[in-house]
This record gives C-alpha cells, sequence and structure tokens, in this order.
C-alpha cells in the first residue's frame, strides 16, 4: 500500500508514522507513506495556498489550483483520493478495514477556515471526520486515518487476532474487555480468577460478559 498526504506542515503527520509499528511497516515494505508541502506545488513566488473567502466572513481558505497539482500529480487508476474535515462522514473501524485493501489513499488535509469547494467537487472520493470537534489542521486527522488503516494490512501487527478481537470489530457494537498481566495481585486489586483457570470456555464467556458490561458504560450509543 501507498499512502500520499498532502499538507502544509507534512512534519506533523511525519513524526507519529515514521515510529513504533508504523515505522517497521515501511521498513519491511507492507507501506510507503509520502509526505507532500502543499506549497510545492504553488506557482507564485510566495507560494500562497490561501486567500480571502467569496463573500465574506473571517480567515481564509485553501487555493484550489495546488491542491489539483498535487493530485494530478501523484493519482493513479488505483488511487482513492480523501478529504480531512470535520465536514465529513464519521470515520470508523468498518471504513478502516474498507480503506485497507484500497492500493493507494492520497489524503488531503484541510486548513485554516476550509478548503475551496471545487476541490471537494473534482478530486474528492470521500470527504472523512475523526470526530465531532475542530483540530487546528487536518494533518493530525491524516496520520490518525493512516495509522488506523495501515495496522490492518497482514504482516503489520505481530498477531492478526488483535485487529479482530478488539473494540469495534466485527459489527463494532462492543468494546473489548479489560486485560490484564503480571502480577496476579497488585496493590490489593487482584486479576480475576477466571483468566488464572486455563479454563478457555469459560474465559471467553467472561470476556463476553464484560464487553457487554463495558460497552454500556462507556458506550451505551453503540447498543441503539
Amino acid at each position: 500500500m501507498k499512502i500520499d498526504i498532502i499538507t502544509i506542515f507534512p512534519e506533523i503527520a511525519e513524526a507519529p508514522l515514521r515510529s513504533s509499528i508504523m515505522g517497521r511497516a515501511v521498513e519491511s515494505g507492507v507501506v510507503e507513506f509520502g509526505f507532500h508541502n502543499l506549497r510545492d506545488f504553488t506557482s507564485d513566488k510566495h507560494r500562497q495556498v490561501d486567500d480571502i473567502p467569496y463573500g465574506g466572513g473571517p480567515g481564509m481558505v485553501m487555493k484550489p489550483e495546488p491542491f489539483f497539482e498535487a493530485v494530478e500529480s501523484l493519482r493513479t487508476d488505483e488511487s482513492k483520493v480523501l478529504l480531512m474535515t470535520p465536514q465529513g462522514s464519521p470515520f470508523v473501524q468498518a471504513k478502516a478495514v474498507e480503506l485497507a485493501v484500497v492500493p493507494h489513499l492520497i489524503i488531503l488535509c484541510g486548513h485554516y477556515e476550509g478548503v475551496d469547494h471545487r476541490v471537494v467537487e473534482a478530486l474528492v472520493d470521500e470527504e472523512i471526520s475523526i470526530g465531532d470537534y475542530v483540530l487546528t489542521n487536518g494533518t493530525l486527522a491524516a496520520a490518525v486515518i493512516a495509522d488506523a488503516v495501515v495496522r490492518l494490512i497482514p504482516g503489520v501487527l505481530g498477531d492478526e487476532r488483535s485487529s479482530e478481537e478488539e473494540s469495534f470489530s466485527g459489527d463494532g457494537s462492543r468494546i473489548e474487555a479489560p486485560h490484564y498481566t503480571r502480577p496476579a495481585e497488585f496493590r490489593g486489586r487482584e486479576v480475576p480468577p477466571v483468566l488464572l483457570s486455563g479454563h478457555h470456555a469459560e474465559i471467553e464467556k467472561w470476556r463476553l460478559q464484560m464487553s457487554e458490561q463495558r460497552t454500556k458504560e462507556n458506550r451505551p450509543d453503540l447498543l441503539d
């Protein structure tokens, strides 16, 4: 898989995607990241990427020309173009699974008051939001999307069951059961005895019960 991220702050996306599991995925050749500065696709001497909005209003709007130049230089027949924006569809685990089989993702990062809508109309396949809040720029969101997608590619995680048994997997209606490790007792708090029993059927039953309980407590909206 190849993921190209187009932003005016490529260093923000590059830092988390060059470390830990993502870094190892790059080293092993499972994924290739491209971090592109949108200003490199401008043609004026000031490398301008924004301008005042037509119709008035606060802030600045990102110009269409650099985005068109960037996407047209990178896009292939296998590409899918995403725009990070608070107005996009909510990003969920099922979308990460869907994107994990796309050979080439191009992720556009909005900044300021947003992006000239002609970019959305002509270039973007999907607008995506990572939550109902506003960030200073879309680059952090792009890194989140890339991490969530790449970790689902076979060979990236040490144990393939990790992505199959975690929160929001399957039908996305439950979060994970609690996890424990050594020591079995710590500051008066003990690991549930069932996890020490070696009885796998009982352990799975307990995990299902705890998953349902934690979902009710922390994410009751998933049960609606």
